[in-house]
């Protein structure tokens, strides 16, 4: 069964895209493929140059998807608002305020929650529907 992963943000902590690149990072180094579903267009382009530059010695390897690109098969890491992953992968890292409908076929699902109150209702929306239907949540304090 999918376990999910709730990472709450405190008032002084990073921004919320640079702590999803700290949480790719540690994924990937563990073996795993990451699919990203972001928010809106600007989102991703904006997670996809943060993660080449967010540390110099780290090379993520990871390409922003549309819907009409459906052969994603070598890249571990994949970025998107607009379409469902294009294989079966790992992690999902869900940047949007419901989730999405095709996270039960990952292993695990993180959620970064920041300090912003719209944030944390949705989170806690998010956090009833996956207790109401049994999933094994954890919550992480940054």
């Amino acid at each position: 069964m999918t376990r999910i992963g709730f990472y709450l943000l405190n008032p002084t902590q990073q921004d919320r895209l640079y702590t999803v690149c700290r949480l790719v990072e540690k994924a990937y180094q563990q073996g795993n493929h990451i699919y990203i579903h972001t928010d809106s267009d600007a989102q991703s382009h904006d997670l996809e140059h943060l993660l080449w530059s967010f540390r110099p010695e780290s090379f993520l390897p990871h390409q922003c998807i549309e819907i009409s690109q459906q052969n994603m098969d070598s890249c571990p890491i994949l970025i998107s608002h607009q379409t469902y992953p294009p294989r079966l992968m790992d992690v999902l890292i869900n940047l949007t305020p419901i989730q999405p409908d095709f996270f039960s076929q990952f292993k695990r699902v993180i959620e970064v929650i920041s300090p912003n109150d719209n944030d944390k209702a949705s989170a806690r929306e998010r956090y009833r529907f996956y207790q109401s239907r049994g999933y094994e949540i954890q919550t992480h304090q940054l």
